[in-house]
């Protein structure tokens, strides 16, 4: 059984981690587009990503990356580390780590899992689960060659502001299809990624 999260009036991550403790419906890609029917018995694939939060600078960030331009899937996109289960997985905590050591380097034991956050639906079929997590030791990013191009921080209080996030809209097979960014500097961050993290902002304002 994983070790209860230390929480601190004074931790950032305090009333992300009180909300996680409730109730609280998942998301998905298609939640500002309601004219979307989606078929009952759909089945989709389990995946995880790891919402690593790096708490030993001057103030906290959320790591990133920016996946590679010649990827099959999602060419040159933000997101976090992650990807689907693979069958020698135990759980998702075990996808969320391995797959963020493979992709950014970071060991698992430089990681204290905090919290599973609520579960999103992408269009192509996943059932992410985003786990939460804090960066435990210093570490050097080590981007994945051929499937990430960068290794990045975003500020966690930038992405916890309901108004950095703006709904934009893109033709997408043949429909206009609307979506939340959150952009930051030169990242262009949107899609599942941005609205995992309006969910957390939505968790810690609420909570």
């Amino acid at each position: 059984m994983p070790r209860r999260p230390r929480v601190t009036p004074s931790d950032p991550l305090t009333r992300i981690l009180r909300a996680a403790g409730t109730a609280r419906a998942g998301s998905s890609d298609y939640d500002l587009n309601p004219g979307v029917t989606l078929p009952e018995g759909r089945r989709l694939r389990p995946a995880a990503v790891l919402v690593a939060v790096d708490t030993g600078g001057d103030a906290p960030r959320v790591i990133l990356t920016m996946r590679s331009s010649v990827m099959r899937h999602h060419p040159g996109q933000i997101a976090f580390p992650g990807g689907k289960q693979d069958a020698g997985d135990p759980d998702l905590h075990a996808t969320a780590l391995r797959e963020a050591h493979e992709e950014i380097g970071l060991a698992p034991g430089s990681v204290e899992i905090l919290a599973d956050l609520p579960r999103h639906e992408t269009v192509t079929g996943f059932d992410v689960t985003p786990v939460l997590a804090r960066v435990t030791a210093p570490f050097t990013a080590v981007a994945e060659p051929g499937e990430v191009a960068e290794v990045f921080a975003v500020p966690l209080a930038h992405v916890l502001d309901p108004g950095r996030f703006r709904v934009e809209q893109r033709r997408w097979k043949g429909t206009w299809r609307r979506y939340y960014t959150v952009p930051f500097g030169p990242y262009y961050i949107w899609g599942a990624t941005a609205r995992i993290l309006r969910v957390m902002a939505d968790m810690a304002g609420r909570s």
